[in-house]
């Protein structure tokens, strides 16, 4: 190794040295002498080299060259959490500036968008939202911030943004985190919660709960209930995919020829396998599918109270209270089919058991439910929203016992005809009762069509005086005959539908229905199997359906046209339910008829 005054006359030769490689061999012999120089650095004791007595100069030198604690490290694995929790201090203090690139480059690098700082005792959703950082905001809540997270002082990011002065932000931030629910609101009833007023959540309820109030319905409603929230949140995340699908469907199936909707080749299209989650979970996903509008809604529906139930903090929620009644009539009073809400849902035993809230309950429930607005609009908005659905219903109600007056005057005037008749002979007899059987089921149709008599209702005056089921099951050449028939008017709705005909829904419709209804007359009143009675109450109330369905696509006399693409792909999903239960209906007459 060169000595000091030897390198110093070594370098005063090679200056003056003519040869053009004198400089390039001085700069190598320079190389030379300091990696000596780091060798001996490296060998020398921190003592040796710090004469200082603070010990902070001697833990610096070794968390420097002994750890390596300040080398930039590449991204780490899953396992690795003290680098994790590196890049989520250095996102914890970078999201408070607008410099996007870096705290984007941390988060692909693994840090947590909801890492909470132990120190500070908040999460950098809060500092991004403290300093008015609207950009910052969204590239984190893309990455899984949680917009409702308190901090070690129980306020939330969105707290914060109001006491800076940022409402926009506030207002956006409220957004994200209802987004789920007011996507799943929007699908159902084509609105979504006014929450700069303090409404956070819109529970539609269906207007036929015949199927809710069954004791299947029941337990898979208290399992859903039991679920932690883990595994709730993938549940709600996995009905959004099926939300977003059946949408992207329905804008697919606007531009594909219908014809063939109802072929034995139609393949119900169900959400792609992802390779992150497990196969039990993606066998769930494309499950989701399978389920008809109605079974569907219903299952959104539920998602929905119970969601709200658990933001809430309740136990369990009162229905007059919390459930808002969502009539969609968005082409008129007529437009309305099964799928809407007619009524009040009736309380559960659960519900009954339960004493009602006082009216401090109710006053603190209605604040943690209203806490953006002042008291006064809050409460004025709920009798407001309650005074509108008590007049909804009780115009309804009025047109009902219209209704039932109106049969109960021909019931009157066809017995009184009856027992004039009782006289003639037997076979003139039986064609009047025929006859009268016929209107009879007629003026049922309209009482179902109307949306208040349910899939399973009957009228008692009218079951009276009916004969007794007969529980033999139609030949199978009577069914096909009929089911072709349905078959071919479905098609005719199909092709009105490719082709945007869209007036000629309403008389498509009307032609199933009467298909539809004599194929029902061919079957028992009460059929004895559920394989029957399940099928049968799907094409009937399939064609309720339908009917209101094409009824939407009426242009209205004022106001803006209905989305008519949402239109045709319920129109096309009744459809398809009206021929899936007519196929199941050949299927079971011919394997009975068979035996």
């Amino acid at each position: 190794m060169l000595e000091k005054p030897e390198l110093l006359q070594l370098t005063y030769d090679r200056v003056n040295s003519p040869e053009p490689k004198s400089y390039c061999c001085l700069k190598l012999e320079v190389l030379q002498l300091k990696s000596s120089y780091n060798a001996l650095l490296f060998c020398l004791t921190p003592s040796v080299l710090c004469y200082s007595r603070s010990p902070n100069k001697t833990e610096f030198i070794k968390a420097k060259y002994q750890m390596l604690a300040f080398v930039h490290r590449m991204p780490c694995r899953d396992d690795d959490s003290f680098t994790a929790k590196d890049l989520s201090k250095q996102l914890h203090s970078s999201v408070r500036t607008g410099n996007l690139e870096t705290c984007l480059r941390l988060l692909s690098l693994g840090a947590q968008a909801n890492f909470f700082d132990p120190e500070k005792g908040n999460t950098p959703l809060h500092v991004a939202a403290k300093a008015g950082q609207v950009s910052q905001a969204e590239l984190l809540t893309v990455y899984g911030a949680d917009p409702g997270a308190p901090d070690s002082n129980a306020k939330t990011p969105i707290n914060y943004a109001r006491q800076a002065g940022y409402h926009d932000l506030a207002d956006r931030l409220v957004e994200i985190q209802y987004e789920l629910t007011d996507r799943l609101a929007f699908y159902l009833c084509g609105r979504k919660p006014n929450h700069k007023n303090g409404q956070h959540f819109i529970v539609p309820q269906m207007a036929d709960s015949s199927l809710d109030l069954s004791e299947l319905a029941k337990a898979a409603k208290k399992k859903l209930q039991s679920l932690s929230n883990h595994l709730f949140e993938e549940l709600a995340m996995d009905v959004f995919d099926e939300v977003d699908r059946r949408e992207t469907d329905a804008v697919w199936l606007a531009t594909q020829n219908h014809s063939t909707l109802v072929t034995e080749t139609t393949v119900v299209p169900f959400l792609p396998v992802n390779p992150e989650y497990s196969s039990t979970r993606n066998q769930g996903r494309q499950k989701l599918a399978r389920f008809n509008a109605h079974e569907f809604a219903t299952l959104v529906i539920d998602i929905l109270s119970d969601s709200k139930r658990r933001q809430l903090g309740n136990s369990m929620i009162s229905p007059k209270e919390n459930v808002e009644l969502i009539l969609k009539s968005r082409s008129g009073g007529e437009g309305l089919d099964n799928d809407q809400p007619d009524y009040d849902s009736v309380a559960s035993d659960e519900d009954t058991d339960k004493e009602p809230p006082s009216g401090k309950d109710r006053t603190k429930s209605l604040d943690s439910d209203l806490s953006d607005g002042p008291v006064t609009v809050q409460e004025f908005l709920e009798v407001k929203n309650a005074l509108s659905a008590s007049e909804a219903k009780i115009q309804q109600l009025m047109k009902v016992n219209s209704n039932l007056s109106d049969e109960l005057r021909l019931m009157q005037k066809k017995a009184s005809k009856l027992d004039k008749q009782s006289s003639m002979p037997d076979s003139d007899y039986d064609n009047t009762t025929n006859d009268y059987e016929m209107k009879d089921s007629g003026r049922r149709g309209r009482l179902r069509s109307s949306g208040w008599l349910g899939e399973g209702s009957s009228i008692p005056e009218l079951d009276d005086l009916g004969a007794e089921p007969d529980p033999a099951l139609p030949s199978t050449e009577d069914v096909i005959r009929k089911t072709e028939q349905i078959t071919k008017n479905i098609q005719e709705l199909l092709r009105a539908a490719q082709e945007n005909k869209h007036d000629s829904f309403i008389p498509c419709s009307e032609r199933i229905y009467v298909a539809v209804t004599e194929m029902a007359a061919l079957f028992p009143k009460r059929p004895h199997s559920e394989m029957v009675r399940g099928p049968l109450r799907l094409l009937t109330s399939s064609s309720f359906r339908l009917q209101g369905e094409c009824r939407k696509a009426a242009p209205p006399e004022e106001g803006p046209g209905p989305d008519m693409q949402l239109v045709t792909q319920q129109v096309i999903q009744c459809a398809y339910d009206i021929a899936k239960a007519a196929k199941q209906l050949v299927t079971i007459t011919t394997k009975e008829n068979s035996n």
